[in-house]
């Protein structure tokens, strides 16, 4: 019997909102109870325009499995520096507009007391 890797057992899930798309994190269990992570993109897709207008779904898919975890990330980590160097970093302010500083415009203070 075949089974869609994808109908798993979620034991964790957290979504993601960007924009017109939505990130999901689902941890899952296979049948061996090893857990990995799903990973999809959901992309909002209206075609048509006033009441002709449909709204759909596009759907994108990677699993991340444990024995990846450290190069999956090592690999993300040096793309996403990659960027904010050549680009600056993307930062929300206050009123939910993005605006472009550079890594050395971002100063941290936290005080713990």
């Amino acid at each position: 019997m075949l089974t869609d890797i994808s109908d798993k057992e979620i034991v964790f899930s957290k979504s993601i909102k960007a924009g017109k798309r939505i990130y999901y994190l689902d941890v899952k269990k296979n049948r061996k109870n090893e857990m990995f992570l799903a990973i999809t993109e959901s992309k909002k897709i209206i075609s048509g325009d006033g009441n002709d207008s449909q709204v759909s779904f596009e759907k994108h898919k990677i699993f991340l499995y444990k024995e990846d975890f450290d190069k999956f990330l090592n690999g993300l980590t040096q793309a996403i520096g990659y960027i904010n160097e050549q680009q600056g970093v993307f930062i929300k302010d206050a009123q939910e507009t993005e605006t472009l500083q550079t890594t050395e415009d971002i100063k941290i203070d936290i005080d713990f007391e």
